[in-house]
């Protein structure tokens, strides 16, 4: 059973949360994806072949996005409507509870555990699937926390975002969503998540890559907290 805490006043402070490498260590989006290849083993086969092209893509950010999507087209063809997804994200969470719970960082659900204890209105924005991310922390955390994420629809006979909440769309997107109050904390490990951070009042930078650090204390606020949440392989001052 979720843990319940007060419901946030009209006045509460907003507070979010990246979900990947900051709640979770690692691309949950990823291992989702993966899981869903390893269906069957025609869709690895097809992933085999396009890696030579695809992957480098990946690996680029101006291209990762189309990268990313040949290998969800992959992994979802077949399926055309969202709550076929749905469906299937919520499967894979249940059957692999015990590993995805591995990848959840205690001292990150502490944190947001706190926020919502003392009343704040606390959202989850994630460029993954936000049945991903809610599914992950309502069943394997025991926290019903909104979730703003990725739009996925029918595409090219399969599924693919249709609009990704990623970069200034991230914001974008929350506005669109309700959360219209000006945003008081923002956590996130992400260069990408700059316009979030730079938003809120108090930015963290949580789990960082080492070469960015430098960045990130470049272009936030001086005093900015720059933590690491027990993310193994990144950078940060260990959380107290």
């Amino acid at each position: 059973m979720s843990t319940q805490f007060p419901t946030p006043r009209a006045d509460a402070p907003l507070v979010v949360f990246d979900f990947d490498h900051t709640l979770y260590d690692g691309d949950s989006g990823s291992h989702l994806f993966k899981w869903l290849l390893d269906r069957a083993w025609w869709r690895q086969l097809l992933a085999i072949l396009v890696t030579p092209i695809a992957g480098p893509m990946v690996a680029w950010l101006r291209t990762r996005r189309a990268g990313i999507s040949v290998f969800v087209w992959i992994g979802t063809v077949g399926l055309h409507r969202r709550r076929d997804l749905d469906a299937l994200i919520d499967g894979y969470v249940e059957a692999n509870a015990a590993a995805i719970r591995s990848h959840l960082l205690p001292t990150a659900l502490d944190v947001l555990h706190k926020h919502r204890e003392a009343g704040d209105c606390v959202v989850v924005a994630t460029g993954a699937p936000p049945e991903l991310a809610r599914a992950i922390l309502a069943f394997v955390a025991q926290q019903d926390v909104p979730v703003v994420g990725s739009l996925v629809g029918p595409k090219f006979g399969a599924l693919g975002a249709i609009r990704h909440c990623h970069h200034a769309m991230k914001m974008t997107m929350l506005r669109e969503a309700g959360y219209t109050q000006p945003v008081a904390i923002a956590y996130s490990d992400s260069s990408a998540d700059l316009p979030l951070l730079q938003a809120a009042r108090n930015p963290v930078v949580v789990n960082p890559k080492a070469k960015r650090v430098a960045m990130f204390r470049r272009v936030l606020p001086p005093g900015t907290p720059i933590l690491n949440w027990g993310c193994p392989g990144r950078a940060g001052d260990p959380a107290t």
